[in-house]
């Protein structure tokens, strides 16, 4: 969600923030604002609503200067997004300043036994009775860093914080408690960001803070505390890919760049882990042994949003492969139904950025049953990876688009050699683990060719539908959590309502919708169950809908009965997914385009969800 960086060094300050905070506005955000501390201690703050092209017309109108300072953006919780409650926020005396992103949840008592002693607070937001309270803890003459240690021990929540002080100029002091915090290590200059993107101009050098723990950095120096306030000796972490990865390439949007990536994505993700020749799958980091596997029993996945629906996939490969029962839950929903976990449950988690709270507190909680745990994400080092037993890295690199694209057809690739690697620790015949890996190894190539061949045209199906206000779109079997994706994608980026459905449930509900103004996107590859789709579509054209077809080169059939076909090569079925998605992507992002929708950063929406 809201984007933190912090720098203490010899740069000017306000490029670096402000540079950081670009690179941070994947995230998502309704404000945004910087505070500078100069070597006097006085503390300047400028904050701006909206984007951060208003934060740079007010920082023209009144620069600063300093080097020393921090940047947020926001993403409204507590109190309206306007500039009042744009962060940073400070207490009375205007020293001490507070950037968070998160939840204070004892926020209110803390604030109201403030005011009793004479706090005025100026802002609607939970993160402003943090400034206040270090205050109060500074009162008896106590330090800075130390009223810091006191005021943690008060609060209650999950938040990632940044916190300085006018008096002591040059020393940053961030905790962690849920929400992401790195370190960046520089030469003779430290950073603090929610992310390694803002740090890749200055350093590859990080440390990533876990939850309870605190840093104290200044220009010189890192010290990382827990919450004995013991300190801790942590090796930092090298990162690997290239900034340049992050950046547009000359796409029009970061979503159109991403979608582009999936064939490169796809082949990193397997590449290095199967092995055709031999029929093995090889994971470096995912720990699971036959004697492991012999243990397990269940598999629960457990994830939010777009990765929830690759789960559901996923539930299709793995119940194939292993032939016992796999459940897929949200992760807002998973702790709060009290599952039924013990030793021999494998639970995965997957989340794109390592880091999405509810996806993370499910897995604590099954950690804490006694489950085996496993990670599919993209983060190297992120929080859900740290709590594991064993990871699946997605490889597909930095994903900045709110919309997640490269981030799904990864972990679809994840879940199709993890099922493969279960074949594998069964003793399953090598002939036909050597045929599938065969089939994904081309599955690079047939994205391209999606690409190449369709996307010109689906330009143009968005250019006819875009006015359209409702879609509906279908699927059955693998293809169904690619119905449920689609109509996400539309929904996120173009805001028009859309609704994922199993075709074979169609008629107990959402055929009342049918008429001749609702577009329906319908997948029909040739599949186990392609007559039924084929009976199921009927129905909708026999109500005059307007029928969109995805289905495999060479279908006649289809040609013929629907009003517009989109068409994808030809796969094995566990695998088809992995490309009738892409369609789906091209049609979402070329109506939202053609209706003048911020199509990387859709309203509402953040990229990182790291508060419940």
């Amino acid at each position: 969600m809201c984007g933190i960086i912090g720098y203490a060094g010899t740069r000017d300050v306000v490029p670096v923030l402000i540079g950081g905070l670009k690179k941070l506005e994947y995230r998502g955000y309704d404000s945004a604002g910087i505070a500078v501390i100069d070597n006097d201690g006085g503390v300047q703050i400028v904050r701006a609503e909206g984007k951060l092209s208003n934060l740079e017309t007010k920082l023209n109108e009144r620069p600063l200067h300093g080097t020393f300072g921090m940047g947020h953006t926001r993403w409204a919780t507590h109190g309206k997004p306007n500039e009042n409650n744009a962060h940073p926020h400070r207490d009375c005396s205007g020293k001490v300043v507070v950037i968070h992103n998160g939840i204070i949840e004892n926020f209110l008592p803390i604030k109201q036994r403030l005011q009793k002693t004479g706090h005025e607070f100026k802002t609607e937001t939970d993160t402003e009775v943090v400034a206040h309270l270090i205050e109060e803890n500074m009162k008896d003459g106590t330090k800075f860093v130390d009223a810091v240690r006191r005021t943690l021990k008060e609060l209650e929540g999950h938040y990632a914080l940044v916190m300085i002080d006018g008096g002591d100029p040059g020393t940053i002091v961030a905790a962690k408690q849920g929400p992401p915090l790195v370190v960046g290590l520089g030469d003779n200059e430290n950073f603090i960001a929610s992310d390694v993107a803002p740090l890749l101009a200055y350093t590859r050098d990080v440390i990533y803070l876990e939850d309870g723990e605190y840093a104290v950095v200044d220009q010189h120096h890192v010290s990382v505390f827990d919450q004995r306030d013991q300190r801790i000796d942590r090796e930092s972490q090298r990162i690997l890919w290239d900034a340049v990865m992050a950046e547009k390439e000359g796409y029009r949007h970061y979503m159109l760049k991403e979608i582009h990536e999936q064939s490169r994505a796809v082949r990193d993700t397997f590449t290095g882990r199967m092995f055709e020749e031999s029929g093995e799958i090889f994971f470096n980091d995912l720990q699971l042994t036959p004697d492991d596997w012999a243990k397990i029993r269940k598999v629960h996945i457990v994830a939010c949003g777009t990765s929830w629906h690759s789960g559901l996939v996923g539930k299709f490969l793995l119940e194939e492969a292993a032939r016992i029962p796999v459940e897929v839950d949200y992760g807002s929903e998973y702790r709060y139904r009290n599952p039924i976990i013990d030793e021999n449950t494998l639970v995965i988690g997957v989340t794109q950025s390592g880091e999405t709270a509810d996806t993370i507190a499910g897995m604590q909680e099954a950690k804490r049953r006694g489950a085996k745990l496993i990670t599919i994400c993209n983060v190297i080092g992120a929080a859900a990876t740290r709590m594991s037993d064993g990871v699946i890295y997605t490889n597909a690199g930095p994903e900045i688009g709110v919309a997640s694209t490269k981030a799904f057809t990864t972990q679809l690739t994840a879940f199709y050699l993890l099922a493969l690697y279960i074949r594998q620790l069964r003793g399953d015949d090598v002939d036909d683990r050597r045929y599938a890996m065969h089939e994904l190894s081309v599955i690079p190539h047939k994205i391209e060719d999606i690409l190449a061949k369709q996307e010109e045209h689906i330009e143009a199906l968005a250019h006819k539908y875009y006015k359209s206000q409702d879609f509906l779109f279908l699927g059955r079997g693998v293809h169904y959590p690619i119905a449920l994706e689609g109509a996400l994608k539309l929904k996120e980026i173009s805001y028009i309502h859309a609704e994922g459905y199993p075709a074979g449930e169609m008629k107990h509900g959402p055929i009342a919708l049918i008429d001749e103004n609702l577009p329906v996107v319908a997948i029909a590859t040739h599949t186990s169950v392609y007559e039924k789709v084929v009976s199921n579509l009927q129905e909708v054209k026999a109500r005059d809908g307007k029928l969109i077809v995805i289905c495999d080169e060479g279908d006649e059939a289809m040609r013929n009965f629907a009003d517009d076909v989109i068409e994808i090569p030809w796969t094995i079925e566990p695998l088809q997914p992995i490309l009738s998605v892409i369609p789906t992507q091209l049609l979402a992002y070329y109506i939202a385009l053609r209706r003048g929708c911020d199509v990387d950063q859709p309203r509402n929406l953040a990229k990182s969800v790291t508060v419940e």
